[in-house]
């Protein structure tokens, strides 16, 4: 579902952050009715219901309303918010006044213009049933309907929950006049915003980069642009969002302490409000004009663009990481085209890093091990065989760069641990002719396959990290090939040292002395092509995955 708006912040204002509290004193909350717990409503259809005693009222009747737990699921609820609105326009403020019933568990609070427009507790006692009379205003709409917020506990909570809807006894519309369209669903865009005009009359962030939202799908789009006094800023936001979409000013690329501004899905239209965000929490609603910020827009920032999911109004964890723009911007500077990214520049490094690990260095230090000792029997560096310097050296700096790097949570941490201890047995195994040998070299084979494999596993879990989202389902595809190739190498050379073997069994009765000498050097030539031709193969995957890191 296509999302879009747009909203004017003004470089002067003041705003205030909002909390929650266990006494009831929720009046801030009667907008939106949102715990600001820092955490969303929950997603599982509420054990809790709202009824009334009658279906109709005229003003000067006492309507019963009743909160209560579901008989079916028997639980309790710690705090609550009621609230009675225009059916027609639930975005309004609360209409009427309620009267308690009972003053040790509940209270009255002023949402919107009237005193006692709102009940909620009084303290945080688990409660399973809890009743408050609501009085229709002089003036009452035709239609109302009876919202509710009911709290389990600080992470649970619903949000909103619709409750019946009572009617203004012997009201009816007048045939003549059709009834206006709620004001509080904005009209459709009529088209989505256009890329016109970026870095030449406004400033941009696109992802992809240098898409158009008028033609592309898929395109997230941010705009912004000053007015000709420099008072104002008027942001363009738009993207392929199902339930909102929004940015943030920042002054550095790690979510805290930042602004934030969003476009929200709620029941087919679109709310826009502002928020802080303290760090990795649920935003905190601000609930004065959108138009004020805690920051100077002439000064620079990142900005970020996110996009989730809604429910009733509320946002989800956003589902990737978010767009971050490469460099500071100056929003009321000059209009500039800028680029972004979704993944940080640590966990780039991170993905190049474990790549080279385990797609070229431990791939290509163990097939040395497994296929080449005979190779260069004769070769040594600093006083060891050839194959065992080169496999030694290379798996030592796997091992240190996969340290540096870091690891994925369980299965990286797992292929660290094997990796030390491999690298723990390799400096104390025993010598060749020790009785011992057989037990260091079946450790060695079976700790180094089980990291092998885990590893291997390891990197395909991580080309779908949220912070490292790489195309899909390309990346997966080469990521089977490269496992291929590397298994039909092992096999190729497999197959060669059997037909060696059952060569070298039969020459006596095949080959000349003179013939027999020269074969193995034949072979040798053929194992070193097919080493060249898979360090190749290697390098190429490698590239072809530092290329695509580099461009998300």
């Amino acid at each position: 579902m296509w999302r879009s708006c747009f909203l004017v912040a003004v470089l002067t204002g003041n705003v205030f952050p909002v909390s929650g509290f266990s006494n009831g004193k929720v009046s801030v909350a009667c907008g939106d009715m949102m715990p600001q717990h820092g955490h969303g409503p929950s997603p599982d259809p509420p054990p809790f219901s709202i009824t009334v005693d009658t279906a109709s009222f005229t003003p000067g009747d006492n309507i019963t309303v009743t909160l209560q737990a579901a008989s079916s699921t028997p639980t309790y609820f710690k705090g609550f918010l009621i609230e009675a609105r225009d059916a027609g326009k639930l975005n309004s403020p609360a209409v009427g006044s309620f009267l308690l019933t009972d003053p040790q568990e509940s209270q009255l609070l002023q949402c919107g213009h009237t005193q006692g427009s709102g009940v909620s507790h009084r303290t945080d006692s688990r409660k399973t049933r809890i009743q408050a009379v609501w009085q229709p205003p002089n003036n009452p709409p035709q239609r109302v309907q009876f919202l509710v917020t009911v709290l389990h506990k600080y992470k649970t909570f619903w949000v909103k929950m619709a409750g019946p809807v009572v009617s203004l006894h012997g009201a009816t519309a007048a045939p003549s006049t059709p009834a206006p369209p709620p004001t509080s669903s904005p009209p459709p865009l009529s088209e989505p915003f256009s890329s016109a005009g970026c870095g030449l009359s406004k400033s941009c962030l696109r992802d992809p980069v240098g898409c158009h939202p008028e033609s592309d799908p898929a395109c997230f789009f941010l705009s912004f642009v000053t007015d000709q006094q420099g008072g104002s800023v008027t942001f363009e936001l738009s993207g392929p969002a199902e339930g909102y979409l929004t940015f943030a000013l920042s002054l550095d690329k790690w979510m805290g302490n930042d602004d934030v501004y969003m476009c929200v899905s709620d029941g087919g239209s679109v709310t826009i409000s502002a928020a802080y965000v303290s760090g990795r929490t649920y935003p905190e609603r601000r609930y004065s004009r959108i138009c004020g910020g805690r920051f100077n827009l002439s000064q620079s920032y990142f900005l970020f663009l996110a996009n989730g999911r809604s429910q009733q109004g509320f946002i989800h964890r956003h589902d990737r990481q978010p767009l971050i723009s490469s460099n500071q911007k100056e929003i009321t500077g000059p209009p500039d085209d800028l680029c972004g990214s979704r993944s940080p520049l640590l966990i780039k490094i991170h993905g190049v890093l474990m790549m080279t690990v385990w797609m070229w260095m431990v791939s290509t230090a163990i097939f040395i091990a497994r296929h080449y000792k005979n190779v260069w029997p004769e070769k040594t560096v600093l006083g060891q065989k050839l194959w065992f310097q080169l496999h030694r050296t290379i798996m030592v700096l796997a091992v240190l760069l996969t340290a540096h790097a870091g690891s994925h949570p369980y299965i990286g941490c797992t292929v660290m641990v094997l990796s030390l201890i491999q690298l723990i047995m390799g400096a104390l195994r025993p010598a060749p002719d020790s009785p011992r040998r057989i037990i260091f070299n079946w450790m060695h084979l079976v700790t180094g396959t089980a990291g092998q494999v885990l590893a291997v596993a390891c990197v395909f879990l991580g080309v779908s990290q949220q912070a490292l989202l790489l195309p899909s389902p390309s990346s997966p595809a080469v990521l089977a090939v490269w496992l291929l190739w590397i298994l039909l190498a092992h096999l190729l050379l497999q197959i060669h040292s059997c037909t060696l073997r059952r060569e070298g069994s039969d020459r006596e009765n095949i080959w000349s002395a003179q013939s027999w000498r020269q074969q193995p050097e034949e072979k040798s030539n053929a194992k070193k092509i097919v080493f060249v031709v898979f360090l190749l193969g290697n390098t190429a995957f490698l590239a072809a995955f530092i290329t695509t890191i580099a461009s998300v």
